[in-house]
């Protein structure tokens, strides 16, 4: 007896079950792709959800580790490297009418309607100098990665989690100068509510929102933070943790929502510690140099320092008092003092308040605040694409290829949102890390025994999979036995 071939099958079963749900085979065959172009759609797809990485590591997983192929009747030994970086252009081809089916058949397939338009930016980092990439820009990097190009991708979703449209711009984008470029693509219908954080709410773009018909909710830019607790209600979250919501009537029809976090607080109060550190630390670089001989006591030269300082960490040195003590010739500096006093409704006169702006004036304060909230679902969604999906970092160094990279990412991410919202009706709301892992050693493997007259008997199924891998199965009406039993005499 001898067992050969051992493939993985498992998260490959559920993946493409769920993709076939979603009709996205059905709607690559209306779109005219031939079976080898569909195969290599369906292996980036599943790829970048099984073992998110570059395409050539795919191709390399689609050969030699994965029972894919077994299970759609394809055999991607044969398969040229090429095809895949085809299939990337070819559904960046197509990307609109992919995004609108995807989303149309979720709405039905879950039955969600369709109510209220999320919008972010994210972006992700290349590998190398990436010169001949156009929207390859340095600009500020969500992961610090600043040192590098970036891309920057941005999505519209509604609060099912599903995107509606994505585009890619510029790694230095304005957040605030591509909102009106995705509303009008997307022919988002007057009335419909867009959540937005205050990186895109610009006054110019909340002006526009109106008079096109649109209502927002948006976190304020405006850096006063008012809040009186006697004055708030409560709303408890989803973690049961208490935030308080103080209503306030606005400007030209606005509601401003001062909210408090606890939590909130807690993070504010240690970043302006570690701010107002690094303020401290380049004074007292400057007061202990007073009482060494070569060190710089000229009045105006540690007044320019101090103001280098300033502008370094402005967000603390603005509720700090610098005083200079000289000798009687007035030439030379004695002493340095400072006194911190926060001003008045700033963070850091109120750590864990923050504001939101909304025109929906007629919806309470609870609802409001449960609206707003939902903006982590999109926040949700690119560390999950960041995370499970391969996103960063981008090594591909022609146009359409790193645009087709960032595509193939949020397609794996439909796939994977629907098959774990399925989950969640089942009572399960394990993440797509821990799902994977536990349903990545179920494989496909080949069982060849002797038989006496000298012939082979060889018996392919997966292995039986153990009862946390059925739980999953039976939660998504699923067979145990993926690619079923094949046997032969050779």
């Amino acid at each position: 007896m001898d067992f050969v071939r051992p493939r993985s099958v498992g998260i490959e079963h559920a993946a493409l079950t769920t993709l076939r749900r979603l009709g996205i085979e059905d709607k690559l065959t209306k779109l005219g792709l031939s079976k080898p172009q569909i195969a290599a759609a369906v292996g980036n797809i599943v790829g970048r959800m099984a073992a998110p990485a570059s395409e050539l590591a795919t191709f390399a997983w689609l050969r030699h580790r994965t029972a894919l192929g077994e299970l759609i009747g394809y055999d991607y030994e044969g398969m040229e490297l090429q095809q895949l970086y085809r299939s990337a252009d070819i559904l960046l081809k197509h990307r609109t009418a992919l995004e609108a089916h995807i989303f149309g058949t979720a709405m039905s397939l879950f039955d969600f309607t369709e109510t209220i338009t999320l919008y972010d930016l994210t972006n992700t980092y290349f590998e190398g100098q990436a010169a001949g990439i156009r929207k390859a820009k340095r600009g500020r990097s969500k992961e610090k990665r600043s040192d590098c190009p970036l891309v920057t991708l941005g999505l519209v979703l509604d609060v099912s989690g599903f995107p509606k449209r994505s585009r890619v711009f510029a790694g230095n984008v304005g957040e605030a100068g591509t909102l009106q470029e995705m509303l009008v693509a997307l022919a988002a219908p007057a009335g419909a509510t867009v959540v937005m954080d205050a990186g895109i709410a610009s006054e110019a773009n909340l002006v526009w929102l109106t008079g096109q018909g649109y209502r927002y909710i948006v976190v304020s830019r405006k850096q006063t933070r008012l809040f009186d607790p006697d004055k708030a209600t409560g709303v408890t979250t989803a973690s049961g943790m208490l935030v308080q919501v103080q209503r306030v009537q606005g400007a030209g029809g606005e509601v401003l929502l001062y909210c408090y976090s606890p939590a909130r607080a807690e993070k504010d109060r240690a970043i302006d510690t570690k701010k107002a550190d690094f303020f401290e630390t380049e004074l007292n670089k400057l007061s202990a140099g007073l009482t060494k001989p070569r060190a710089t006591k000229d009045p105006a030269k540690i007044r320019e320092r101090i103001g280098r300082a300033r502008e370094k960490y402005a967000c603390a040195a603005q509720h700090y008092s610098v005083d200079l003590t000289l000798d009687q010739s007035g030439k030379i500096v004695t002493a340095i003092t400072w006194t911190k006093a926060p001003k008045p409704n700033s963070s850091m006169a109120n750590p864990g308040v923050y504001c939101l702006r909304t025109t929906l004036s007629e919806q309470d304060d609870v609802t409001l605040w449960r609206i707003y909230s939902r903006l982590t679902n999109l926040e949700a969604v690119f560390r999950s694409l960041k995370t499970d999906r391969g996103l960063r970092p981008v090594f591909h160094r022609i146009d359409r290829r790193v645009e087709g990279h960032l595509f193939i990412s949020l397609l794996a991410y439909c796939v994977v949102h629907a098959m774990r919202l399925r989950l969640k009706t089942n009572g399960s709301s394990d993440s797509w890390e821990t799902i994977r892992n536990t349903l990545s050693n179920q494989v496909r493997i080949s069982t060849t025994l002797q038989r006496r007259d000298g012939r082979t008997v060889q018996v392919r199924k997966a292995s039986r999979p153990e009862p946390h891998q059925q739980a999953i199965y039976d939660a998504l009406d699923l067979s145990s036995n993926p690619g079923g039993t094949q046997r032969s005499i050779l």
